[in-house]
């Protein structure tokens, strides 16, 4: 199960993912912001798994997240959970499927999706996108998926079949890499395929061309 698979990636030393870090506690598990590691004690505090998601809603200025991937958590906060079940279900509302992404991919039962696959799968406004030319796309893709301003997410899949993510810096497509540059034991986030608002910007860009 995800959760046990959790459990023992905790054991081998992995203790982020995205912006959030966590770790074993005396009731459990706790789970904060990576940037108040050293700021626990002075964080509200939270005990339900629900907190999770209303904490994930909404940036450091109050504004909703439609991008759960962006790098703009707020921050001052820590959940302390009492089971496993209770932090995989926490991790899923601030990311949804990452840990379970991860463990499919790494196993072989998850496979990069093309761009153009997706984009040839549009229907009815965002049929306009399979319009989008190699060039255009790449293009898109460093302004809309930059991990410093972005989405945290690590790029897996290339713009046509067959090609890999080489147009991207080669620390964007490594599983390996902490997109946050901090260089944690973090465990992968992966994108395995374009998501439905990179569609929609690829859809205003081919609407209104500058």
């Amino acid at each position: 199960m995800i959760k046990d698979e959790l459990a023992r990636l905790i054991k081998e030393g992995y203790g982020a993912l995205g912006e959030l870090e966590f770790s074993e506690s005396p009731a459990g598990y706790r789970l904060y912001h990576g940037a108040d590691r050293n700021s626990l004690t002075d964080a509200r505090k939270y005990r339900s798994v629900e907190d999770a998601r209303e904490i994930a809603k909404y940036d450091f200025e109050r504004k909703y997240r439609p991008l759960k991937g962006a790098p703009n958590l707020p921050r001052g906060w820590v959940i302390e959970l009492a089971t496993i079940d209770d932090l995989k279900r926490a991790l899923d509302y601030f990311y949804p499927g990452a840990v379970a992404t991860w463990l499919a991919y790494r196993t072989g039962k998850a496979s990069p999706v093309y761009l153009r696959k997706t984009l040839n799968r549009q229907s009815g406004i965002y049929r306009l996108t399979r319009k989008l030319t190699a060039e255009k796309a790449r293009n898109l893709v460093k302004e809309a998926c930059d991990s410093e301003n972005r989405c945290l997410r690590t790029i897996l899949w290339g713009i046509e079949e067959g090609e890999r993510p080489d147009f991207l810096p080669p620390s964007k497509s490594d599983p390996n890499v902490d997109q946050t540059g901090q260089n944690r034991a973090a465990i992968p986030f992966l994108c395995i395929e374009a998501c439905n608002l990179f569609v929609a910007k690829a859809r205003i860009t081919l609407k209104n061309p500058s």
